[in-house]
């Protein structure tokens, strides 16, 4: 019988500070950082090497990381609220696939934050300037499975009751069946579709991330 990849839920803060945003050669500046608070890990050996979301190489002796939503070559501060260490970080892949946890820092942002060795760590994130990008479109994490039947079986009832779903593979080891709901045009509208399966479903780890191929 396979199992759910669920880890224990901590739910991340998300708070926009008010303030003018500025566009500046084609990057976005937020006059007052956008803020999100939660728990961020890192990852290297077997993804050091591969080709990340982006399409680059992921090396992870590099100042990079992994978000769910962000868009890529996004700068983000990374703050470790155990110690105030500090790192910034270009967004380049995605994830953490992992429900609780809202950034995957490559080996070197870990260890300027002095977290290899706990793997995790409480943090604040601070985008501090983005690349103006296409819309994007967004969909609902519900379930991470390691066999693909399992997960095809699980996407059928999601499809059945919501309409839109499909399954998409995480390499790594072990390689990870990944089933994602809907296709929202915006953040606010996976962030109800994500409610509403919860409410219905008593799914707890729905989490929304961006679909960077449907774009």
């Amino acid at each position: 019988m396979d199992v759910v990849m669920n880890l224990m839920s901590v739910t991340a803060a998300i708070t926009v500070l008010l303030g003018c945003v500025r566009v500046v050669n084609g990057w976005v500046e937020p006059g007052a950082a956008a803020v999100e608070t939660g728990v961020a890990s890192w990852y290297g050996y077997p993804f050091h090497g591969r080709a990340a979301a982006d399409g680059e190489i992921y090396l992870m002796e590099k100042l990079t990381a992994a978000h769910r939503t962000l868009p890529f070559n996004t700068w983000v501060r990374v703050v470790n609220l155990t110690n105030d260490k500090a790192v910034e970080v270009r967004i380049i892949d995605r994830g953490p696939f992992i429900d609780g946890r809202i950034i995957d820092l490559s080996h070197a942002a870990a260890r300027a934050l002095e977290m290899v060795g706990p793997g995790t760590a409480p943090v604040r994130l601070e985008v501090l300037r983005s690349p103006l990008a296409a819309p994007g479109v967004f969909a609902v994490q519900v379930g991470a499975f390691r066999e693909r039947e399992n997960a095809q079986r699980y996407r059928r009832l999601m499809q059945t009751r919501y309409g839109a779903a499909r399954v998409v593979l995480r390499g790594g080891d072990p390689e990870l069946y990944r089933v994602l709901v809907g296709s929202e045009a915006s953040e606010n509208g996976a962030r109800s579709l994500a409610a509403q399966i919860r409410a219905e479903t008593g799914e707890t780890s729905a989490f929304v991330v961006r679909v960077d191929d449907e774009r």
